[in-house]
């Protein structure tokens, strides 16, 4: 995958994969920006019927994000351990929290879901943040219109996804007027026989960037042409 900022330059790439063990999947997406800055995750997730998350670790380190911020997330104890410091040098700050996770929680698999979504409803699910201490908020699905496209000269239509975060409560409340509400993500998903993540444009988390995360197409040395 390419990584670009809102002005479309080039900053970064990335790779995700996905293995299966024992009938449990792990999935593993890393990105690296020109700036040193790194943002991995690793989930763990079963596919039986419905998909559910065991478990994640995500890490964002570099000036891309306000923290260095590392999370481990149980979905099956609900504990949720945080290690964070500013820029990397103050002493890290270790939290240990437990939560009532529910079935429907979504992180490292966002973009898994959306391709598989059946329909054309409006769908809610969750998801554990860190910032600025562990806590679940919602995520608000909204289906869009359908973008059309091109490979060659084969045209195809993406279906485009709005994903807002529902911080709720007080905080939820009192967000958008301090200017914390994170800004909402735009997905686009091949919808197929086998559907295929295409685009997303929005944060990565909270107080980082705008970032733009597109396919990457195979590049060949002249030699090969």
């Amino acid at each position: 995958m390419v990584l670009r900022s809102e002005e479309g330059k080039a900053i970064g790439v990335g790779d995700w994969d996905q293995k299966l063990h024992s009938g449990q999947l792990s999935s593993h997406l890393k990105f690296r920006f020109d700036d040193g800055s790194i943002y991995e995750d690793t989930t763990t997730f079963t596919q039986k019927g419905v998909f559910r998350v065991l478990s994640d670790h995500l890490l964002e380190s570099g000036p891309t994000f306000k923290d260095t911020m590392e999370v481990w997330t149980d979905c099956r104890s609900g504990q949720v351990k945080v290690r964070q410091s500013k820029d990397g040098k103050d002493k890290d700050k270790v939290t240990t929290q437990h939560l009532n996770i529910p079935a429907d929680v979504a992180n490292g698999i966002l973009s898994i879901l959306l391709a598989n979504l059946a329909d054309g409803a409006k769908h809610t699910l969750s998801m554990v943040v860190a910032a600025p201490k562990p806590r679940i908020v919602k995520l608000v699905v909204s289906p869009q219109s359908e973008d059309e496209f091109s490979i060659q000269k084969t045209q195809y239509k993406a279906k485009t996804y709005l994903v807002h975060i529902d911080i709720g409560g007080v905080a939820g409340a009192v967000a958008p007027l301090v200017g914390k509400q994170p800004q909402d993500t735009r997905v686009w998903v091949l919808k197929a026989d086998v559907p295929i993540f295409l685009r997303s444009v929005g944060p990565l988390s909270a107080g980082a960037p705008v970032i733009q995360i597109d396919l990457a197409g195979p590049t060949w040395p002249e030699s090969a042409k």
